[in-house]
């Protein structure tokens, strides 16, 4: 896993092997995630979307606490991948970073609490699966719109954007802001202390059991 250039986002890649029966990677290690977040990927919720090319989910975010963390990859087709800084006091506040999954490199990403999360299906059929820390609650779910001028994320320009009505009508990252509804950097880096602090006291315990 290598850290993105927003602070709580990492991007893996994983070894493939192959041979005349096709194809096997990991695409998730609990062992190396918690090497480099400090704790463990609290597993609520397992999510899979299949998409027609041109689809654009997102940007997405639920309130920080607990937030929802993601891990997300493609295991078919390929979609671009977009984590957005939406934390207040975050020094790359209002920033993003694209990455390109898809059912070759078999990439996966996760971005941590309190991050904005979109994507693109760039292929019919496109199928992403994502492990989520937190179960969907609606009363803690918000979204940023994708189209914002302000963010200028960099769709891609050959496909006509397909979105739901509600991700279409999401405000501004401004207006969220002025609203009081984007987490800030502390409390999500105060989160994750929680988390490593939790962790560190688990490891403990069964260490001594």
């Amino acid at each position: 896993m290598r850290p993105l250039g927003i602070e709580g986002a990492w991007a893996d890649t994983p070894r493939v092997l192959t041979d005349r029966r096709g194809r096997f990677h990991e695409w998730f290690r609990a062992d190396r995630f918690r090497e480099l977040t400090g704790h463990t990927l609290r597993l609520e919720q397992a999510n899979c979307s299949r998409s027609v090319r041109g689809t654009l989910r997102g940007i997405h975010y639920a309130s920080v606490p607990p937030g929802q963390a993601k891990y997300v990859t493609c295991v078919s087709g390929a979609v671009l991948d977009v984590v957005v800084d939406i934390r207040t006091g975050s020094p790359t506040f209002g920033q993003w970073e694209a990455v390109r999954l898809d059912d070759r490199e078999h990439r996966a990403v996760y971005l941590s609490e309190g991050l904005g999360h979109a994507f693109m299906a760039l292929e019919e059929g496109a199928t992403v699966v994502y492990l989520c820390s937190e179960g969907y609650a609606p009363h803690r779910e918000h979204g940023v719109n994708p189209f914002d001028p302000a963010l200028a994320i960099e769709w891609p320009p050959d496909l006509a954007p397909e979105l739901s009505e509600k991700d279409a009508a999401a405000p501004t990252l401004a207006e969220a802001e002025r609203r009081g509804l984007l987490p800030s950097y502390e409390e999500c880096l105060a989160h994750r202390r929680r988390l490593r602090t939790d962790s560190e006291t688990n490891t403990a315990a069964m260490t001594t059991a």
